[in-house]
């Protein structure tokens, strides 16, 4: 029986409801559970806002429901905006007036303020050209002492060629957190663990960062 694809060659081609159906049942991911233990248990009359960029199909907007955040959600995927709506968790988080989830774009979008911006291997689609504005837009939206959570992608990923890919070195990666503390970087580079046919290398960095209170 032939092995199916690997998943990253369904993200490598923006096939967004193969992705998703690869991805069912996944667990959210360690930077954003890192950034809610982080931030603590959470007073119920004063909840945090959280911004879920990419969110995908909600797999990293319910836990933050479950700590009890309040979401803001964007993907510019279609499907991925109807499985999230279609999660029990969000569905009741909607009712309840929780959670707002948007179909949109990384291009052109405006960032709400926030106390946590979580962005779980989204930024990477973010087009080059785009990319300054939306940075700017997370950091301007990131209260102080608030944090970001998630991914950016290095220049020794394989996908680092793809045009209309958002790579960076180490220290560009730094350097858009230099007016952050980094509570969690880790540096990934490594080949895939794929037949050679599937093979592709990843270098990507994970990342949690405070926002510092005052700028230095």
């Amino acid at each position: 029986m032939t092995n199916p694809p690997p998943v990253h060659e369904a993200a490598h081609r923006r096939d967004w409801p193969s992705y998703f159906d690869r991805m069912q049942g996944k667990p959210p991911r360690d930077t954003v559970l890192k950034a809610i233990d982080l931030f603590g248990e959470i007073d119920p009359s004063n909840p945090l806002h959280v911004v879920d960029l990419g969110c995908g199909d909600g797999r990293d907007s319910v836990p933050l429901l479950n700590a009890g955040w309040t979401v803001w959600a964007q993907d510019g995927s279609e499907d991925g905006i109807a499985r999230t709506r279609a999660r029990p968790e969000i569905q009741a988080a909607l009712e309840n007036n929780r959670i707002q989830i948007n179909h949109a774009n990384f291009e052109g979008l405006q960032v709400p303020k926030a106390d946590l911006v979580n962005a779980s291997f989204s930024l990477p689609f973010c087009p080059p050209d785009h990319f300054q504005a939306l940075w700017t837009q997370i950091d301007a939206a990131i209260a102080p002492g608030g944090r970001f959570s998630g991914q950016i992608f290095g220049d020794r990923d394989d996908w680092a060629i793809i045009e209309d890919r958002s790579h960076f070195t180490r220290d560009e990666t730094l350097k858009l957190f230099d007016q952050y503390i980094l509570e969690s970087f880790i540096e990934e580079d490594r080949p895939s663990r794929q037949s050679e046919s599937m093979h592709k290398h990843w270098h990507m960095f994970h990342i949690v960062a405070r926002k510092r209170v005052t700028a230095s």
